[in-house]
């Protein structure tokens, strides 16, 4: 696919700004590009097709912003799978498009600049001056809260076994405005490799705590890296971890998960709270202990009142593993393989944390995989799930994710 042209008709001192900015861009039909050109327009301006351009080359955007017209462009390079985009704009046009661009989009496009400076442009005094950043988060923001939820409303799945002396939930795909298929639609992470951009994440962070009453700003997600590290807040953050623990009232901690387990572990009698993600490797290196056990130092929780809920992830039907990485978990216990033989075993992830949850000194009836109420008497496997449920091992690399969560009331 050929890159995305952009032609900036915004904020043009004059006819001969404009006129500048499209012989810049040049005639992309001439050499035979199938480049798809767009322009960006003011709403409510008389721009059109430039003649150097037939109208089935260009797809104008003139929306009620700025914001909503770079929105529609995003959505329309994603549509045809671009990820370079060339911008013909003035240097100060590309101030203000810059912001947007970190704002809307990842490191996954890639933006190069024409720049083009008219003798209006330079005659000015003062200059033109570029909205101001706040301006621009503010108008975005303002627009992203209007869209609609791509599928259903905000779900959120919540344990009886959780006391009520804390807030608590476990997020599903619904009732968010990420609108790539892999990611739609209520994704809570932003990865620079992929294409949800930090601002579509947050405003679906700021609909999730408006369902579940949490503040976004109080949001803490862990920085994962598949080993066994726990952040105790108030000490020194280390570069990432895949536990964390508190016993601050209103802080909310948050595992992810897609495939891997989003783990909540609550303490009734001495409040304190922690939160795990687990894939095989975790699971392997003990990070559901280790939260435990940071909660016992640190805060002088016992181990038999810990409460363990183990949130949506992969279940041994999809999920399986090379021998060697499976024998690890028949070590275990046997039951946490099935088909041993195989070249590629199924493997329990949630079976294996619940047995050395056990052996730590967790109660067995203080240990829940989280069910879906009335709807079904097994585990949840997020593969098995796309209506409620991310997956890596469905979706491949571009997987969105759902997150656990908790807090001290």
């Amino acid at each position: 696919m050929a890159a995305g042209i952009v032609l900036d008709l915004t904020r043009v001192c004059s006819e001969a700004c404009a006129e500048q900015r499209i012989r810049a861009l040049g005639t992309p039909s001439e050499n035979g590009s199938r480049s798809p050109v767009f322009l960006l327009a003011e709403a409510g301006s008389g721009a059109g097709t430039p003649g150097l351009l037939s109208s089935s080359q260009l797809r104008v955007l003139r929306e009620s912003s700025l914001a909503a017209s770079l929105y529609a462009l995003k959505r329309a390079l994603d549509e045809e799978d671009v990820r370079t985009v060339r911008i013909v704009t003035s240097s100060r046009g590309r101030g203000v498009l810059q912001l947007y661009r970190e704002l809307l989009f990842t490191a996954a496009y890639a933006f190069h600049y024409a720049l083009v400076s008219c003798d209006s442009c330079r005659l000015r005094q003062p200059p033109c001056v570029s909205a101001p950043d706040d301006d621009v988060r503010h108008e975005l923001s303002a627009f992203l809260q209007r869209l609609p939820a791509v599928r259903g409303e905000v779900k959120v799945l919540k344990s009886a076994l959780v006391s009520d002396c804390f807030g608590h939930g476990f997020s599903t795909r619904t009732g968010g405005i990420s609108y790539i298929p892999t990611l739609s639609s209520l994704n809570l992470f932003c990865n620079p490799r992929r294409k949800d951009p930090r601002s579509v994440v947050s405003e679906n962070l700021r609909r999730l705590g408006k369902q579940a009453g949490f503040h976004p700003q109080d949001f803490n997600l862990i920085k994962c890296n598949h080993a066994s590290d726990v952040w105790v807040m108030g000490k020194p953050a280390p570069d990432s971890y895949d536990g964390m623990v508190t016993n601050r009232p209103g802080v909310v901690i948050a595992a992810p998960g897609a495939d891997c387990m989003p783990m909540l572990f609550t303490d009734p009698v001495a409040k304190v709270i922690g939160v795990a993600h687990a894939g095989w490797k975790g699971t392997l290196m003990g990070i559901a202990m280790a939260t435990v056990k940071a909660m016992v130092t640190e805060f002088g929780s016992k181990p038999a009142d810990v409460v363990c809920v183990i949130g949506p992830s992969v279940g041994p039907c999809c999920f399986t593993l090379e021998q060697d990485s499976a024998r690890e978990f028949w070590a275990i216990h046997p039951d946490c393989v099935r088909n041993p033989e195989s070249p590629e075993p199924h493997v329990d992830i949630r079976r294996a944390t619940r047995i050395l949850l056990e052996r730590g000194g967790v109660k067995a009836e203080h240990i829940e995989e989280l069910r879906i109420p009335h709807e079904t008497s097994s585990s949840l496997c997020t593969s098995c799930q796309p209506e409620l449920f991310f997956s890596r091992v469905r979706d491949g690399i571009n997987f969105g994710t759902q997150v656990g969560f908790v807090w001290i009331k």
